[in-house]
């Protein structure tokens, strides 16, 4: 297991927590990375480009004039392709752009994102914030205490104290332990999580 500092908010370190080899040691592969990410992106995409087809567009059934006799060629619907306003031939159709991947494959990657950030040593343990108030200063501060900056901060629990403190803070990010995701630990450059985060994870990807 890999030992890692637990600091406090004046950057001082209180004590040492031990992180899983099976979960922060797992050898990385970057195809297994991409996938998961590629995945994240596309699902991202909203496939609403779509045209009402005849069966779709509002209108009265009623044939518009009779069979014979008027000179015309045979109509049947307003609705029809041929008349304006009508459905439209062979248009877009909403689809979904997701690329399903299987759970066993996300929560590997998830193990490697993680194995990432310990490989390159920006993977950093505090023991709580204990912000008493919304005051994003006070956050900026310690960040600052800490020297980190491009930075995605687990909580483990609903800390709305922590969560409005950072947001109007640039590159920094606060995402619950459920939220934890690929994307996310590859985007920024550290990862800073509550010690009280490593069991629920442990236990998530176990």
């Amino acid at each position: 297991m890999a030992a890692v500092d637990v600091l406090n908010n004046a950057g001082k370190k209180v004590s040492e927590t031990q992180l899983p080899d099976e979960i922060f040691n797992t050898p990385i592969k970057i195809s297994v990375l991409h996938e998961v990410v590629r995945s994240q992106l596309v699902a991202k995409r909203e496939g609403t480009a779509a045209c009402k087809t005849r069966g779709m567009v509002k209108g009265s059934t009623k044939k518009l004039f009779r069979q014979k006799g008027t000179g015309n060629a045979r109509a049947g619907s307003v609705k029809s392709p041929l008349r304006k306003g009508g459905g439209v031939i062979f248009g877009p159709s909403q689809r979904s752009y997701a690329i399903k991947v299987p759970k066993k494959v996300k929560k590997l990657a998830l193990k490697m994102a993680l194995s990432s950030k310990v490989e390159d040593n920006t993977i950093y343990v505090i023991d709580d914030f204990n912000l008493e108030a919304v005051k994003t200063r006070e956050l900026a501060n310690v960040l600052k205490t800490l020297t980190l900056s491009d930075l995605l901060i687990v909580s483990d629990t609903e800390d709305t104290n922590l969560l409005l403190s950072s947001r109007n803070i640039p590159d920094v990010k606060v995402i619950k332990t459920e939220g934890l995701n690929v994307l996310d630990i590859l985007k920024f450059r550290n990862l800073l999580i509550v010690e009280s985060c490593i069991k629920n994870i442990t236990g998530r990807l176990s």
